[in-house]
């Protein structure tokens, strides 16, 4: 390689590499250099600053708890950042103060729920012993800290520490009220964690004055409640200016848990926790022994209310959809007071709660079943009576919106719907036999297997192998894939839970609500048009004014499943009911349709069940997840489901369930000898109805006569004519005239 370049050209190259390497040298030398010459002129500047002895050690402590407190402030601001993005509504005051009247379906009033924000009673106004109460119960050191009380949190963790169980509450005034406002009610440490940003946030916002008066208006305080005047009145049907030391102590010990120490659910803890509010008050120094003397001799006694009948699990659940429902209200309307119709009838909610109870007291102890929840719907989704639980006074928790339950076998109509959507038949063969999806083998109620049967003949009689082989055919032999379509074909009709995919789903191991169950299985008899469960038909402001109307502005009916699919699962499910497992449910001269559902353990029992008018689902079980004594869907569910829905149906136009017959007349035992059997009165009889037309004739009519109204205009005021007439006289016999018109025009 050498021989082919010239020799000149060669020592150029070896002279320019040895430059770059030269320059490379230098300027390595004259970096270093500089950088110690640099260290050293900043060693000498920072030999003036040098401490020792003790100075050393204090520049040291500051020196770590400047490190330290950077990175706790950034720490604090990462935690902040959530808790503070709950205050990025700049209505963040005002969306606690809902206050909705609630119309049954034909008008009447029911109940109300929310806040009215109006400031009806001024802190100022409230009794000195009552504010004193709530003080020395709930926040004693309220006016001097700043939103978290360290100390008083410090004690309570050691005092709780000590007695190995949460004893006495760190919480202040302040956090309680930023939770109400903002946050709910889960305990986990990223909600306590939000609650103390919060609570700092709102001390440098509001006064000490104003926190304490929304708290005293903003808390929930049971029997659907919100509130101490609230309260006042409902369980001392006072106002909160009114109460005596005894009544403000029993209201003050209600905001640590309104159900547990609800005078009405339990007089004796009510007053209780009342002594333990009026020991605080002594202990605090806000009063003294003698006192709260003539409080401890003569506690508060609450009004009897046990005669009233307010539906309020359907109110509560009613509300809470109001909540989510002007939340999709124009930004622009700032209306917090609402009329709300709703699709209630009192006599079908009073009828249900009947039936849950008598079935109860006659039958509950026998089958070691202590709770019950009923949801009754039109085939369109309006629910019409809803029964949460046994009773509202005890336990406010809605046993039909909110308690998750295995819906066992009733989760079957899911499977077989998708089986006829994928090829299956009514009269489709299948074969009773062992089937394993691993180490999971599944079991017929009654032990043994029946061989082959048509389809539906397996749903008939609830065929528990069946139903876990379908769910491998429907996924052409892979039982994942099968449980998938399942799934799909639950949600589509209606179901919001998850479903998580196990082996045992098709035989309905996984958790539903009553209320999701219910509506779902409204998309059978609407042949395969899933609707939306619904309490509010249409809702008005406080004025009158019309802002939302469920048949103009709600969701419509879609369907989701084909129409002869959901007509094969009618004759199907009619089948479980006239021949099967559903027996007891039969109704006389109307055909229906269901299935029943009882879970492992009999911890569930269940019917779900339907008619060409009405839905229907009755659960049946315990509180704390104890086993029935061996009680099925076909039993106590199906029984009352009987009672419920014989009365629902009487003196309304019968729709038949599509391609059904009307069966033969039968004399099974009614709601009525029921009740009579238990000392009851029996319901009344259901008054005629308005056919399902003759309703609609009406809201036509008001409707024609709202646009009549707006198109004319208001009518003159009675001062108006009279101006009108002062100044001509003449002109009195012309304007009765043309009054005399508008009103006709109107009527």
């Amino acid at each position: 390689m050498r021989k082919l370049l010239p020799e000149d050209l060669m020592r150029r190259i070896r002279r320019l590499l040895l430059g770059i390497d030269a320059w490379i040298d230098f300027s390595l030398f004259r970096s270093a250099r500089g950088a110690r010459e640099t260290y050293e002129r900043f060693s000498t500047f920072m030999d003036r600053f040098h401490v020792a002895g003790w100075r050393r050690w204090l520049n040291e402590l500051a020196s770590e708890c400047a490190t330290l407190g950077t990175a706790g402030a950034l720490l604090m601001l990462a935690l902040a950042m959530p808790a503070f993005q709950e205050t990025s509504d700049d209505d963040w005051l005002k969306k606690s103060e809902l206050a909705v009247t609630f119309l049954d379906r034909y008008g009447n009033e029911i109940g109300t729920r929310g806040i009215r924000h109006n400031d009806s009673i001024p802190l100022d106004e409230f009794p000195d012993h009552l504010i004193k109460a709530v003080l020395a119960t709930e926040d004693r050191r309220f006016y001097d800290h700043f939103g978290v009380d360290i100390g008083g949190t410090l004690r309570a963790l050691i005092a709780n520490t000590k007695a190995g169980g949460v004893v006495q509450g760190g919480s202040t005034i302040t956090q309680q009220l930023a939770k109400n406002l903002f946050l709910s009610n889960e305990r986990t440490l990223d909600r306590k964690i939000k609650e103390a940003f919060l609570a700092l946030w709102l001390e440098t916002h509001l006064t000490k004055n104003e926190i304490l008066k929304l708290y005293l208006d903003r808390a929930y305080m049971g029997g659907g409640a919100f509130g101490v005047d609230a309260a006042a009145r409902y369980y001392f049907n006072k106002s909160a200016r009114d109460v005596n030391l005894a009544e403000a102590a029993m209201l003050a010990g209600l905001f640590k848990a309104p159900s547990k120490f609800s005078p009405l659910a339990n007089l004796p803890a009510a007053r209780a926790r009342a002594n333990v509010v009026l020991d605080n008050l002594v202990e605090a120094g806000f009063m003294t022994e003698g006192q709260v003397f003539g409080a401890r001799r003569f506690p508060a006694t609450p009004v009897d209310r046990r005669d009233e009948h307010a539906p309020n699990y359907y109110l509560d659940w009613a509300f809470d959809e109001m909540k989510k429902l002007v939340d999709t209200f124009p930004k622009t309307m700032n209306e917090r007071v609402f009329v709300v119709r709703t699709a209630l009838d009192p006599n079908l909610q009073r009828a249900s709660e009947l039936a849950v109870e008598n079935s109860l007291r006659q039958f509950g102890n026998e089958y070691n079943a202590h709770q019950a929840a009923a949801v009754l719907m039109d085939v369109d989704g309006a629910v019409r009576a809803m029964v949460g639980g046994r009773d509202y006074g005890a336990s406010q928790f809605n046993r039909a919106t909110d308690a998750m339950r295995q819906p066992g076998s009733s989760f079957k109509p899911y499977v077989y719907a998708t089986a006829l959507e994928h090829g299956f038949k009514p009269s489709s063969i299948v074969v009773d036999a062992p089937v394993c999806i691993g180490n999971w083998c599944p079991h017929n109620y009654g032990g043994g297997y029946r061989g082959s049967m048509t389809l539906i003949t397996a749903l008939t009689h609830s065929i528990n192998t069946v139903a876990v082989r379908l769910s491998i055919a429907i996924g052409d032999g892979n039982a994942k894939l099968g449980r998938a379509r399942i799934i799909k074909t639950a949600h589509d009709l209606g179901i919001k839970s998850p479903l998580p995919d196990t082996p045992s789903l098709p035989i309905g191991a996984d958790a539903v609500t009553l209320l999701e169950h219910t509506g779902a299985y409204a998309t059978f008899p609407n042949l395969g048009k899933r609707v939306v469960p619904h309490a509010i038909l249409e809702v008005r402001t406080g004025s009158g004014k019309l802002v939302w109307r469920f048949d103009r502005d709600g969701p419509k009916p879609k369907q989701v499943l084909p129409p002869h699919v959901a007509q094969d699962m009618i004759t199907m499910m009619n089948s479980v009911v006239e021949n099967g497992t559903g027996r007891r449910a039969r109704l006389d001269g109307i055909a229906a349709a269901g299935k029943t559902g009882t879970t492992n353990a009999y911890r569930d029992a269940w019917f779900m069940g339907y008619t060409g008018n009405f839905v229907c689902g009755v659960w049946f079980g315990n509180d704390n997840y104890e086993s029935t004594n061996r009680m099925t869907g076909g039993s106590l569910p199906a029984m009352t489901w009987h009672a419920i829905m014989s009365y629902a149906h009487q003196g309304i136009e019968i729709k038949q369930l599509p391609g059904i017959p009307v069966p033969q007349e039968r004399q099974p035992e009614a709601a009525g000898r029921l009740a009579a059997r238990n000392g009851e009165p029996p319901p009344p009889p259901r008054p005629i109805m308005l056919t399902k037309r003759g309703g609609e004739i009406l809201v036509r009519i008001e409707r024609m006569m709202d646009e009549a109204n707006r198109a004319l205009g208001p009518l003159p005021s009675t001062a108006s004519i009279r101006k009108q007439q002062a100044a001509a006289p003449n002109a009195g016999d012309a304007l009765a005239s043309a009054l005399e018109g508008r009103a006709f025009e109107r009527n």
